[in-house]
């Protein structure tokens, strides 16, 4: 019986860990039309040294082999304005549009130390296999406008 529970388990998670694979890439995709030059970002913060370091590369046991770190936020993108300047933004990936209580230490931290000028989440707008893309600004998500 417990077995069985296990297995289950083991399916759904790599259904979701698919779907949020296809869903990053949309996003990808998305903001790439929009404009935006987009790079997977492989940095995450470590809070012991007070600094950003390159993200613990992971490893897959079935293909024998290490993934790209996966760094906070997912994405950093650029694009250059009409007045010459350039604007940047984080971009974090997350189908149901929630942040755990760790992500959202690491946008405050990111945003305090002048990492990003702005961290947008990028979630599922409506469900569905052709759900749209919302773009939700992390200050006005989690009322963090003393930043």
């Amino acid at each position: 019986m417990q077995d069985n529970k296990s297995s289950e388990k083991s399916k759904k998670g790599r259904k979701s860990r698919a779907s949020g694979a296809r869903f990053e890439t949309k996003v990808r995709q998305n903001l790439e039309e929009l404009g935006w030059n987009v790079t997977k970002w492989t940095n995450t913060v470590d809070y012991e040294k007070n600094k950003i370091v390159p993200a613990k590369r992971k490893y897959n046991p079935y293909l024998k082999a290490l993934s790209i770190g996966t760094g906070f936020p997912d994405f950093v993108c650029f694009r250059h304005n009409s007045d010459g300047s350039y604007e940047i933004v984080g971009i974090e990936v997350k189908s149901n549009g929630y942040l755990d209580k760790v992500e959202r230490g690491m946008c405050v931290w990111m945003l305090e130390n002048k990492i990003f000028p702005r961290i947008l989440i990028a979630k599922k707008a409506r469900e569905g296999r052709n759900g749209t893309i919302e773009y939700v600004d992390f200050n006005k998500r989690y009322n963090k406008s003393h930043l």
